[in-house]
C-alpha cells in the first residue's frame, strides 16, 4: 500500500494510528469502528468488502479504500481494538462515570 503521495508503503502501525486518531477526534467513526472490529473475522471482511464496493461507486479516495482492506486484517483489527479500548479506559483514580449534566 503506497502513502498518498505515491511516497514508500506505508506501514500497519501508520494505518492503525491514521485510523485510531480519527476514530479519537469522532465519536460516531469511533463507535461504527468498535463494531465492525467485534465482528468475526470472516464477517467483518465481507461486511467491509461491501462498504468499499459501495465507495468504489462513489470514486472513494484509495487511500479510504486501503484503510478498509487494512480493517479486514485480523492483526490490524486487534491493535486498533487495543488502542481504542485504551484510549477509552479511564486514568487510573479517575472518575469511573461521567457526572451528571
Amino acid at each position: 500500500m503506497k502513502s498518498p503521495a505515491s511516497g514508500p508503503p506505508l506501514t500497519p502501525d501508520a494505518y492503525v494510528d491514521a485510523i485510531a486518531q480519527v476514530a479519537e477526534r469522532d465519536a460516531s467513526i469511533g463507535r461504527v469502528l468498535r463494531e465492525i472490529l467485534t465482528l468475526d473475522g470472516a464477517v467483518r471482511s465481507s461486511a467491509l468488502d461491501l462498504v468499499a464496493a459501495h465507495l468504489r461507486v462513489h470514486s472513494a479516495a484509495g487511500d479510504i479504500l486501503d484503510c478498509i482492506d487494512m480493517l479486514k486484517r485480523d492483526a490490524i483489527a486487534e491493535r486498533l481494538t487495543a488502542r481504542l479500548d485504551a484510549a477509552r479506559t479511564p486514568a487510573p483514580g479517575g472518575p469511573t462515570t461521567p457526572p451528571l449534566v
